[in-house]
């Protein structure tokens, strides 16, 4: 095998990449097969747009509200694709900012959560509620919450909708 193909075969295909508003000045890079988090400077994409190394197939706008009550900031909004209004789901994000422990704060959440599902659970909504958790010690992250985290969660969610909306595709 030549350098170029080994070279080749070290570099990961696929990657999410992250831009927070809390954040702006960078970028982060979620390689869920490797699972690891890069966390850059924006002018990432220009590099690697020019270096024509990655291609955008699937971009997805997280656009919605943020509103804090007492020690709780929540986070509600809509997922569509760039350049279109076509909705893709609805996304709601909740922090207890006393606490920025991961271990801490999971039971808390969970129960806010299962308490959030029952709720919709007895409108008739159309769609169904999904509790997104991802493992950040695979990833090689702390228990103190960090943009990293944020990042590799809202990667998790990316990847969700993107293979719910392919198998919605697939029995059509």
């Amino acid at each position: 095998m030549g350098r170029e193909q080994t070279i080749g075969n070290e570099f990961p295909r696929d990657f999410v990449g992250i831009s927070l508003a809390e954040q702006p000045s960078k970028y982060f890079l979620v390689i869920r097969g490797q699972r690891l988090v890069v966390e850059a400077e924006t002018s990432i994409q220009a590099i690697m747009e020019k270096l024509q190394s990655y291609k955008t197939r699937v971009a997805l706008n997280f656009e919605g509200n943020q509103y804090q009550l007492g020690d709780f900031q929540l986070r509600v909004g809509k997922v569509v694709p760039m350049h279109s209004e076509s909705l893709r789901g609805i996304v709601m994000e909740m922090e207890y900012l006393p606490i920025s422990s991961w271990e801490k704060s999971h039971q808390m959440m969970g129960d806010f959560f299962d308490l959030w599902q029952e709720a919709l659970s007895k409108r008739s909504l159309s769609g169904h509620f999904v509790h997104n958790e991802p493992n950040f010690r695979e990833y090689g992250l702390t228990d103190q919450y960090s943009f990293q985290h944020t990042a590799v969660q809202y990667a998790s969610i990316t990847a969700q909708m993107i293979a719910t909306s392919q198998g919605a595709n697939q029995q059509r």
